[in-house]
């Protein structure tokens, strides 16, 4: 038995489970086959708005195979309301959500019946053969629309589609001035200036990689559900209220999920029907998506309009920032769906000294596809926001955008520093990052080629693009989740177990789907034990092997659930103290613990922690009245949230001919604190990347007038390859975090935050002097090039001043 000799936290280690993940060697929840199992077909309307007058499947239950058809009507009895668990309008009870349609469909993809048959194929082909008859309504589809009086309504019992106003004031809340006194003094003061202007945050769909996928198996005294899900432990408890189950009769089963990214943060309505068959049957039974119906149906992100009012100072000093939202709830709540928008109110002050703040959001139910997080949840459409208009201002006063950046950031000794939105930062260094980022982007360079362009008018145009960004990780205080009426708090969980042979057992609460949870954790624990990362093995996603936990979202993995495992670790070392101390014949006093070690100080007296694992077993030679196990569980509830930060930078060239846009170059310097793993971080940050540039240039959900999903397909909604982004120059700053032993601050949201505002600010960068004032995502070449036409056409150039050669026409 050897201990650790190099400390774990900070290698490279490649990942356990990427073998069987690459390979496919693993378990996803569509690969379960169970004896007996039935296969389940989802029947879903064309229409967004319609009350449904009649069901005809007659047809479908006497096709081959099937076993059964089920409508609303059947199983309504059956199923109450599907959770919010955290509807935010704490007054009002929201909306009722049903798993089926019973006698109104509110979107386009809503479930109206279920087939259930021997094979997936039969199912399907008999959900074709099901007839139901509508009556359509006039669909809500514009936000602004249905805020106005006579709009339809998408639920006549609420009596409005606006389901809630929320208010941020920073001068109420005592964190800053009355932002609407300090605007009101700038729009009358030649010595400042007030910039005002509207963005439009896109519909996208988070299109992870593995559809839903649920089997259920009621056959047993314990109903067990698998689910490709990140939440397992919430899926049991909210499932065991929604159905009225035992909670300790229904275990819930996470396998290999492949992705999420917010997407899969929900219960679904999917999830109950299949509980709600299987049980009718008395049989196992599976169903999995198509593609189609994922898109269609799996929540969807972000949908805002964004009114943002920025004042400053002429010499740059930002004095106040008003942020008003106007947010697409969709046809129902998910768990998160209201939160959502007004999570992000913390955030929008952003690095920035901002001493008065505003912030309101009004949530609007509309005939669509339910939204609620998506990666970022609330973050990155904040930090488009204030870096969008911090540009806006700097064009305003003909500032260079960085400098007024640095000007008005927080600076690395003013930590900890409390924003307008009331949190407070314990650390960071901005001026490292940029400067990092500064130097490897070659930003005095491009500006230089950039000039050149410009006054060679080359076709084709360099732009540049900053987003300099904090978000907030590690969700989050329980005292303060449930201040702004969550439904749960914000701890984890986690234990270990110390085997006889000195092997160890991680049980974690944290449910990973993609973010190699197994090779972090053995890391963190074979540092905290002096056990090989080898020798441990990391349990998670199954409610019965880890009862407790709040699983995966909100960057909130490493900088929550990796902390409740060094709590959990600690209290192992003490108690296997006190056993080495009674092996060694030595005062505890006396006994060291050093790299899995412990020895008496001042001696060579020593014993392996796997040894006393092996001595607990035994039990022979014992302390008097202590528990023979060193196992330890722990829980951990963080002080605050952790506050990563970054500096991005993006250059574009944009062909003003056709609109395309090529990204030249990327650079981002994340600052996330201690980091476990840097191949981990550089995925994560990949990954982030690719979904922010997305939004920028590619992915847009839309819908037509009738409210039906024009982007349901792949070949309608552009998801990007790897041939379509560019090579990312990443690199880091560390400064640790002061709220964790660790230090760490989390990184899975990071490039998708920051990495849409730089990519956007650089295409306007590069066609401003067209006169290009903004461009709506994603900033397709139609777009673009429409933008450019309009601009050139408005300053008086059209589009014929610009030449192949850069020579005039």
């Amino acid at each position: 038995m050897t201990s650790v000799a190099e400390p774990e936290v900070g290698k490279a280690r490649t990942r356990k489970e990427d073998a069987r993940l690459i390979t496919g060697r693993t378990r996803w929840t569509d690969n379960l086959v169970l004896a007996g199992m039935q296969h389940i077909s989802m029947v879903r309307s064309p229409y967004a708005s319609a009350r449904i007058t009649g069901a005809h499947v007659e047809a479908a239950r006497a096709m081959p195979g099937v076993s059964a058809v089920y409508t609303g009507a059947d199983l309504d009895a059956e199923q109450s309301g599907l959770p919010c668990g955290w509807p935010i309008n704490a007054d009002d009870t929201p909306p009722r959500h049903v798993s089926i349609a019973v006698d109104t469909v509110r979107f386009a993809g809503e479930i109206v019946a279920v087939v259930v048959a021997r094979t997936a194929v039969a199912a399907r082909d008999a959900a074709d053969a099901v007839e139901i008859d509508y009556e359509p309504l006039t669909p809500v589809l514009d936000l602004e629309s249905a805020l106005s009086e006579g709009s339809p309504l998408v639920h006549a019992e609420m009596g409005s589609n606006k389901w809630a106003f929320f208010p941020f004031d920073a001068a109420a809340a005592g964190s800053g001035g009355d932002a609407t006194v300090a605007i009101a003094a700038a729009e009358a003061d030649p010595d400042q200036i007030v910039v005002k202007r509207r963005f439009r945050q896109q519909r996208l769909i988070p299109a992870f990689m593995e559809p839903r996928s649920v089997v259920v198996d009621p056959t047993s005294e314990q109903l067990t559900v698998w689910s490709s899900t990140q939440v397992p432990h919430i899926l049991k408890t909210m499932m065991s209220v929604t159905l009225g189950l035992s909670e300790s009769k229904l275990r819930v089963i996470a396998p290999d999920v492949g992705g999420g990214f917010g997407g899969k943060l929900q219960v679904t309505p999917e999830e109950v029907l299949s509980v709600l068959v299987s049980r009718r049957l008395g049989r196992p039974v599976k169903w999995t998506e198509t593609r189609s119906e994922s898109l269609v149906s799996a929540h969807h992100g972000r949908d805002q309009i964004q009114d943002i009012t920025i004042a400053a100072k002429r010499d740059g000093t930002i004095t106040a920032l008003r942020a008003e939202l106007i947010a697409d709830m969709g046809a129902y709540f998910g768990l998160f769906t209201p939160a959502v928008p007004v999570f992000g109110c913390f955030i929008f002050p952003a690095i920035y000294k901002i001493p008065a703040y505003l912030f309101t959001c009004t949530d609007v139910m509309t005939n669509k596809t339910p939204t609620d997080a998506y990666r970022g949840a609330g973050r990155p459409e904040a930090t488009f926001a204030i870096e969008r208009i911090v540009d806006e201002l700097a064009v305003e006063l003909g500032r260079e955008p960085l400098e007024l950046r640095e000007q008005n950031w927080i600076k690395n000794t003013e930590f900890p520093y409390t924003n307008a939105g009331g949190l407070t930062y314990d650390s960071g260094n901005y001026e490292a990052a940029t400067e990092k980022a500064k130097e490897i982007f070659d930003y005095d360079g491009l500006r230089a080629e950039q000039r050149r362009r410009r006054e060679a008018k080359d076709p084709v145009q360099l732009g540049i693009g900053i987003s300099t960004f904090t978000e907030m990780c590690g969700l989050a205080p329980s005292r303060l989740l449930g201040a702004l009426g969550a439904g749960a708090g914000g701890w984890e969980h986690a234990s270990v177990r110390m085997l006889a042979t000195g092997k160890v057992e991680v049980v974690t609460g944290s449910s990973p789907h993609g973010q190699g949870h197994e090779t972090a954790w053995s890391q963190i624990a074979a540092d905290q034990l002096g056990v090989p990362f080898e020798d441990i093995e990391v349990l998670h996603g199954d409610t019965q092997s880890s009862p407790k936990g709040l699983d995966t979202y909100g960057s909130r993995s490493l900088p929550v659930g990796g902390i409740a495992l060094v709590k959990a670790c600690e209290k192992v070392v003490a108690k296997a103290k006190r056993v080495a101390a009674h092996l060694l014949e030595a005062s505890e006093d006396d006994v060291e613990f050093d790299a899995g070690r412990f020895s008496v100080r001042g001696t060579d007296a020593g014993v392996q922690i796997q040894e006393v694992a092996f001595a607990t077993f035994l039990s022979h030679n014992f302390p008097e009245g202590m528990e023979p196990s060193l196992d330890s569980d722990a829980t951990f509830d963080p002080e605050n949230f952790s506050f990563p930060h970054g500096t991005h930078f993006c250059a574009t060239e944009v062909d003003t001919e056709t609109g395309r846009v090529r990204i030249r170059k990327y650079v981002c310097v994340d600052d996330v604190g201690k980091v476990v793993n840097p191949l981990i971080v550089e995925g994560q940050v990949h990954g982030g990347l690719a979904q922010g540039i997305a939004q920028a240039l590619y992915e847009g959900a839309t819908y037509d007038e009738n409210g039906t999903l024009t982007t349901g397909t792949f070949a309608d909604y552009l998801l990007p390859s790897a041939a379509d982004l560019p090579h990312f120059d990443t690199d880091r700053t560390e400064t640790p975090a002061t709220t964790n032993p660790l230090g760490v601050k989390g990184v899975g949201e990071a490039g998708t935050i920051a990495s849409t505002p730089a990519v956007v600010n650089s295409v306007l960068d590069a066609t401003r002097h067209l006169g290009v004032s903004d461009i709506e995502m994603p900033l397709t070449p139609m777009r673009v090039w429409a933008a450019v036409h309009s601009g050139q056409s408005a300053a008086g150039g059209g589009l014929g001043s610009i030449d192949a050669s850069g020579g005039a026409r």
